[in-house]
């Protein structure tokens, strides 16, 4: 497993383990939300860091507490490929500059064509409606953002110890060093 983080801040993984070893993590988020962007920026990013990106299947699902509106600004389409734009939107999110999301193209390399015409073409509904779905049909329903799930159970209130919920739920055989230095408690 390799990861490094780029003159964007942004990180690009290559991992190893078989798929059938990975722990199942989704992250039901609200774009834009401050408490949601604090997660993403601070917490998620660390699993590039620490390794644990090696052992995870990681979902980000961009619904929350949204909802359908005709005058929706939605820009994310297919967002859930692309980690690094997602940090990047978090991140000017949180120091209130958001309307810049455009820069983030640019700062990170990627064609601002795809994601525009996926908004533009009626997919980025589609997908939007998808997570609406998903995300209301949640077992306990979500009762609020970010929403951390591991391998289909909620992490709850608890959602910022979701690193030790990961290493604990883990059955490969070689967990990261990172997971020897987290905290046993766990629910």
């Amino acid at each position: 497993m390799g990861s490094f983080r780029n003159d964007a801040g942004i990180f690009k993984v290559s991992s190893s383990n078989s798929s059938s070893e990975k722990v199942n993590v989704s992250i039901y988020y609200e774009a834009l939300c401050l408490r949601c962007a604090k997660f993403i920026v601070n917490k998620l990013e660390n699993v590039f860091e620490n390794g644990l990106i090696s052992i995870i299947k990681l979902r980000l699902v961009p619904w929350g507490d949204s909802y359908i509106s005709k005058s929706n600004d939605t820009i994310i389409c297919k967002v859930n490929k692309h980690y690094g734009l997602i940090y990047c939107i978090e991140f000017l999110a949180i120091e209130g500059r958001q309307k810049e999301w455009e820069t983030c193209f640019d700062s990170l390399g990627l064609p601002e064509e795809h994601i525009l015409d996926c908004y533009n073409s009626g997919k980025g509904r589609t997908l939007e409606l998808a997570y609406a779905n998903e995300t209301a049909h949640l077992s306990p329903p979500h009762a609020y953002s970010p929403w951390v799930v591991v391998n289909n159970q909620s992490l709850g209130n608890d959602y910022a110890n979701f690193a030790a919920y990961i290493c604990k739920a883990y059955q490969g055989n070689a967990p990261p060093p990172s997971c020897k230095s987290l905290p046993p408690y766990i629910k």
